[in-house]
């Protein structure tokens, strides 16, 4: 059998129609190769237990544990019947329970001393953790006895030896996965290595088939190492090799250089600048300006602080487009955003964005928009100006993706957020383009290094990471509502404050509200009452607490509309307070907004549509609602809606969690620094791993099953070094037959599409 197939076989023909039904609806494996990518997650040794305290609530886990107490109990009087089981790690405890007929044997198996493997669900009840009906494996009992075959030989093949816990799911426990890959651990040495032997050579690797054997099958914590220092490289290095690729393809498309043009739009705005360009400005500009001169399409991240003024750079980026004779699209995530970007844009181009008017300069050009929600006559005449030329600029949703839009000479795309953006959208505007237009995508808020060079690693990256002058410090602290309630009441005397000095502010809620789902769900923290959970040492205090903690999290967040309602009759009373979310119709929320920026609206209650791009620099404080329901970089995103004039922000981030929960520590965490790389770099490491690659790379995501993109910074970097060096040698690879085959599974059609579209 050739190596390629050999590990293509289907599971079924190895373990059984039944087994590989579980397997491929349930872990997503369907071949041999699959199950021996199918890494443990952690390793047990025999004589040690698992830390029962750092039990994940509502996950399947797999334990080793010692039974320190079993006892039948009787209930309904006396016509029911449970065994509990009390495990212990030696400082944790975990309650086991058994009903019904099936509670003798793991009484008779599992008494107290003895020692299992025990796979189930942790859930709460009455406050400790348990596992309802687990499956189980004796390990060995203080007699030495052990309890059926089955278990002897479970226990017989992990004696002394270090215990493989794989990911594993409702009807396949951990151990029946090792017995799977003992049965298909054979086809190991079939598998081909994708790592040319120079540099498995160079770097000092084990061979492929002995990595796979000794990440399944460790005799020591060493040989673990070896093989998880050797299956990330795999990973990182034919994932930068698909990139490597797509970076040369692109160098290989045709494009139209569009080089700057003397005395032409770009030098008569820069001429009516009120402010000088920041030193980090300039140097990215000098980077996007070199990429658009050359015969071959730009593709780049903008990336950078909330405010470093990123909008400035891709507006001059697109005034040099046309200034080249071409057209510039910036497309937006929201209609909102858009409409923004439109005013905006307008305003600081002044008279140059009057092109075709009479009040426009000589050389101006016209800036349209385009959503999904105007007017057929607005619409009409958008189009005709895009397809005649008469437009240089359009600043538009989704809808600029349309079949029915047809440009000029489309010259440059700018993509504002691009993680609310498929790849899909991305794709059908740069095929608008006679050639390819360049392409300039911008993120709101910092990506560490190492996840820019995985998600976004067809693109080049510049990083904006300076403030303009100008700019005032915000201040952010955590206000909790439920153990403080006079710190709730503080932060409307807090805004009245500010709106008394002349400034302006924004309430943030996670929802809009007001719908039939959403019925009873009013808090009563908007009018600062939230009634405080008291103090005191006690236990009854405790318990309060956990119970607040859950109360927090079901309840559902709080609304725009019921806050609005509370804050005008309550604390904000006599301000002039109005709403801002996205089931207002689009001119009504341009209304609204326009009434905010020129000052006729005191206090703005909104979802996050004012998340990215609202910029009105006299709105000081920001008090967000349930603040934990949202994540670290939106909180940080949100924040850089305040402190854009001269006076100082205030961000107050109101929450009902208690005080030693994962989500006041996030809290805390924004509230300590304004460094929007360190926060990403937190936010990243509090997801998972498959969200740090989100929804639309899922062909990566499901790629990364040993490489963690925080951690592994340094074999990114490197491998990304060596994959740069083996496409530039050798661009089909022709030479790296096994490599090909690896960018095969790696990018099976879905994902040859996706970065395709990249």
């Amino acid at each position: 059998m050739d190596r390629v197939s050999a590990l293509d076989e289907p599971l079924k023909k190895s373990l059984g129609p039944a087994t590989a039904k579980v397997m491929a609806e349930h872990l997503g494996l369907h071949t041999v190769g699959d199950l021996l990518h199918h890494y443990p997650r952690r390793y047990e040794e025999r004589g040690q237990l698992t830390t029962l305290a750092e039990l994940p609530l509502d996950e399947d886990v797999t334990v080793v544990a010692q039974v320190a107490d079993s006892r039948i109990l009787t209930f309904n009087h006396g016509r029911g019947q449970r065994l509990e089981i009390t495990l212990t790690d030696g400082s944790g405890r975990l309650q086991l329970v058994f009903f019904g007929r099936g509670l003798h044997k793991p009484h008779k198996e599992l008494p107290p001393g003895s020692r299992g493997m025990f796979a189930g669900k942790v859930s709460v009840f009455n406050r400790k953790l348990q596992l309802a009906h687990p499956t189980y494996v004796p390990l060995g009992r203080p007699d030495g006895a052990v309890g059926d075959d089955d278990a002897a030989s479970a226990a017989d093949a992990f004696a002394g030896k270090l215990i493989p816990i794989y990911p594993a799911c409702k009807g396949l426990e951990s151990w029946k996965i090792t017995k799977a890959v003992d049965a298909v651990l054979p086809r190991a040495v079939e598998a081909a290595d994708p790592l040319p032997a120079a540099l498995r050579e160079g770097r000092g690797f084990v061979p492929l088939p002995e990595a796979l054997l000794k990440v399944h099958r460790p005799e020591t914590r060493a040989d673990i190492e070896d093989a998880r220092a050797r299956l990330k490289w795999d990973e990182a290095f034919v994932l930068q090799v698909a990139l490597a690729r797509r970076r040369y393809a692109d160098t290989q498309l045709p494009a139209v250089a569009r080089k700057p043009v003397a005395d032409g739009l770009l030098d008569a705005f820069d001429a009516e600048l009120p402010f000088t360009l920041t030193e980090g400005q300039r140097k990215v500009t000098a980077e996007i300006f070199a990429d658009l001169a050359t015969e071959h399409p730009m593709h780049r991240l903008l990336q950078g602080e909330v405010g470093s003024g990123k909008t400035l750079v891709a507006l001059r980026a697109m005034l040099t487009v046309v200034d080249a004779g071409g057209q510039a699209a910036l497309l937006a995530p929201t209609e909102v955003l858009a409409q923004q970007h439109h005013r905006s844009i307008t305003e600081m181009m002044g008279g140059l964005a009057e092109g075709g008017t009479l009040g426009g300069a000589e050389n101006a050009t016209k800036v349209v928009l385009l959503t999904g929600s105007m007017g057929t006559a607005a619409r009409r005449q958008a189009l005709l100006d895009l397809v005649t030329g008469e437009a240089g600029m359009v600043i538009g949703t989704h809808a600029l993706i349309e079949d029915k839009v047809r440009f000029h000479d489309l010259g440059l795309v700018v993509v504002d957020e691009q993680h609310r953006f498929g790849v899909e959208q991305r794709d059908a505007l740069r095929s608008k383009g006679k050639q390819p237009p360049h392409l300039l995508v911008m993120t709101a808020t910092p990506i560490p290094r190492t996840v820019a060079m995985t998600v976004f690693g067809d693109l080049e990256t510049s990083v904006l990471d300076q403030l303009p002058a100008g700019r005032s410090p915000i201040a952010s602290h955590v206000v909790p509502a439920e153990d403080k309630p006079h710190f709730l009441a503080r932060a409307w005397e807090r805004v009245r404050e500010e709106v008394g000095k002349g400034h302006q502010a924004y309430v943030v809620c996670p929802r809009i509200g007001d719908d039939d789902a959403e019925k009873g769900s009013k808090g009563s923290k908007g009018g600062g009452k939230g009634g405080g959970s008291g103090t005191g040492g006690t236990k009854k205090a405790a318990e309060a607490k956990e119970k607040a903690a859950d109360d927090a999290e079901k309840r559902p967040p709080l609304a725009v509309l019921d806050v609005a309602e509370q804050l005008t009759a309550g604390p904000l009373a006599g301000l002039r307070v109005e709403v801002l979310h996205g089931r207002m119709q689009p001119d009504d929320k341009d209304a609204v907004m326009r009434r905010f920026a020129a000052g006729e609206v005191d206090v703005l209650v909104a979802t996050t549509v004012i998340e990215v791009g609202v910029n009105v620099p006299n709105a000081t404080a920001m008090v967000i609602m349930d603040a934990d329901r949202f994540g670290v970089s939106q909180l940080h995103q949100l924040r850089g809606r305040v402190g854009r004039g001269a006076a100082p922000g205030l961000c107050l981030l109101v929450t009902d969690m208690p005080e030693a929960s994962p989500a006041r520590a996030r809290l805390g965490a924004v509230a300590a620094t304004l460094d929007g790389f360190e926060l990403s770099r937190i936010d990243l490491e509090q997801r998972r791993e498959g969200d740090v690659l989100g929804q639309a790379q899922s062909g990566v995501r499901s790629s990364l099953r040993m490489l963690a993109v925080i951690e592994d910074e340094e074999i990114i970097a490197a491998a990304r070094e060596e994959a740069v060096a083996v496409v530039a040698a050798d661009p089909e690879l022709a030479s790296s037959p096994e490599l090909r085959t690896a960018l095969d599974a790696l990018l099976d059609t879905e994902r040859e599409q996706y970065l395709d579209k990249g």
